[in-house]
């Protein structure tokens, strides 16, 4: 089965407004999120093929949660079945992150479907200050959390930990998968 992409028309339309929102130009942007301005550019277009590290870049640089960057307009009830929403995928891991629910504007909480395989660890860069990371895992083992605290869990596990700091995300068993649920302030 061929895996949903990310939402480009999405991407584009919420870069858009979040960088007016901020009133910088694409140059600056890019510069505070280290990207190359032509990348930038193409995000914009709708066109290119942006890793979660693109993503959380330009959310820190635009002071806004990833989700933001990625979520459709809302609907009164909203579905997703299994296997049927997009995915966004790291750069250098077998890393795969599904939004699943941004929260709303008053409670700053998204919700997201991670699946992960065993061969690589993805490496996250600091979110925006005072964002919290939840994590329960569902399934396989994990080992998460700060780089200089990390932690393996087992289904069921739950660990909470600041989301601006460096940390990291490895499997340890084949199909692990958890549940994330990131605050920000």
């Amino acid at each position: 089965m061929q895996q949903p992409a990310p939402p480009l028309a999405v991407i584009a339309a919420a870069l858009r407004r979040e960088r007016d929102r901020a009133g910088i130009s694409q140059t600056e942007l890019a510069r505070r999120a280290g990207l190359a301005k032509s990348t930038l550019s193409q995000l914009e277009a709708g066109t290119g093929n942006p890793s979660i590290e693109t993503l959380w870049a330009l959310g820190v640089a635009l002071g806004v949660p990833f989700s933001r960057l990625i979520e459709p307009p809302p609907t009164p009830v909203r579905v997703i079945r299994a296997g049927s929403a997009p995915r966004v995928r790291a750069d250098n891991a077998e890393f795969y992150g599904t939004l699943l629910a941004a929260g709303a504007p008053h409670s700053r909480r998204d919700l997201y479907l991670l699946e992960l395989e065993p061969g690589s660890r993805r490496d996250a860069e600091p979110h925006i200050p005072r964002s919290v990371e939840h994590i329960v895992v569902c399934g396989g083992r994990i080992r998460v959390g700060p780089v200089d605290e990390l932690v393996e869990l087992e289904p069921g596990d739950y660990v909470t930990f600041p989301g601006d700091v460096p940390h990291s995300y490895e499997a340890l068993a084949p199909g692990t998968w958890a549940i994330l649920v990131t605050e920000h302030p």
